[in-house]
């Protein structure tokens, strides 16, 4: 009996003793894995320090807040068209806005048996041309030609071409003409008389300096026209293509150098534009014509400057012939060259 309890004691010891020792391991394997734990931990703020230290060495450095001035742009100022509140004429006009410009008649490709292509230029100082240079203001704007175009192209209604060529291959924007007319504005400083009155304190503003477009600068244009045969109708017909406003270009002690085009645009396109705006009639201001009825009857000087007559390298007259007056004498000949095709065949 003593045995057993003995052996019941022992049993009861190693068993206290294996879970004591079980305990001790399980308490040593917790502050293990937290050791661990807080050691991972440790290293990945450390990671996080280092990734954030190397993040802020490789940044740019900080920009100015101030946000830049927009760049300025070429402003095309053509007035402010007014309108009369009452009746500005002695009678009621209304058949200027419902004027339409007559449908050209139709040529066969077959009937066209001769066809020429000329390049004319007229000068507005010329006297048939000072319809040009009429500078009244009306309720549809100011009405001189430059003015037609230029405010026509202005509110999208005609589109210009660029004078890289003048087959109306590259259409241009209202900013590229208005750069080639005035320019582009610059800044200047000038001293600021508001905040410094007396100028002591030596402050100074920037101001935009912008050119004004002067109509008066635009003093020819060039016009591309087609002259065509119809042998069924045995008439020659002229076909205007294109008009382009010439800009003339001044030595630096402002002597004449050349002129060179502006833009180009397409005359079809124009006609129902032109016939709402009327040419000016010295002799008699209520027998105006329209513009488009002024070009549809040629009522304008001008001289030849360029023919395909005879003109194998397609250069203009100035090209091959220096003397100006030798060049209207070429231009006259050109003119009797068709005139005379056209008389040629009649038999009288």
């Amino acid at each position: 009996m003593k045995n057993r309890i003995i052996q019941l004691c022992l049993l009861v010891a190693a068993m206290g003793l294996f879970v004591e020792t079980a305990d001790a391991q399980v308490k040593k394997n917790t502050r293990t894995t937290r050791k661990r734990t807080g050691t991972t931990t440790k290293k990945t703020s450390t990671n996080k320090n280092n990734t954030g230290n190397a993040a802020a060495l490789t940044q740019a450095p900080a920009q100015d807040t101030v946000p830049a001035a927009p760049p300025v742009e070429a402003n095309l100022d053509l007035g402010t068209v007014r309108k009369s509140l009452r009746n500005d004429n002695a009678i009621e006009r209304n058949l200027v806005k419902e004027r339409i410009p007559l449908t050209y008649e139709h040529i066969r490709e077959d009937d066209a048996v001769y066809r020429q292509r000329l390049w004319r230029e007229i000068d507005v100082h010329e006297k048939m041309n000072l319809p040009f240079m009429y500078k009244a203001d009306d309720d549809n704007g100011n009405q001189r030609f430059i003015n037609i175009l230029l405010g026509s192209i202005k509110s999208g209604e005609l589109t210009a071409f660029s004078p890289i060529d003048d087959r109306f291959t590259t259409p241009i924007t209202l900013r590229e003409i208005t750069e080639q007319l005035v320019g582009k504005p610059t800044v200047q400083s000038i001293p600021d008389w508001a905040n410094d009155p007396d100028g002591s304190k030596g402050m100074m503003k920037d101001t935009v300096i912008q050119q004004m477009f002067n109509p008066e600068d635009i003093e020819k244009y060039w016009v591309k026209e087609d002259v065509v045969f119809d042998k069924e109708s045995s008439r020659l017909h002229v076909r205007i293509l294109g008009i382009a406003p010439l800009k003339t270009i001044k030595n630096s002690d402002g002597s004449f150098r050349d002129v060179t085009p502006l833009f180009w645009v397409y005359y079809p396109d124009m006609r129902p534009l032109l016939a709402r705006y009327e040419a000016y009639n010295g002799k008699n201001y209520g027998a105006r014509v329209s513009w488009e009825e002024l070009f549809e009857s040629r009522m304008f000087a001008s001289r030849i400057i360029k023919s395909t007559i005879d003109n194998p390298a397609d250069q203009m007259i100035a090209g091959y012939i220096k003397d100006p007056i030798l060049r209207l004498l070429e231009g006259e000949n050109i003119k009797d060259k068709i005139f005379n095709y056209e008389q040629d065949l009649w038999s009288y």
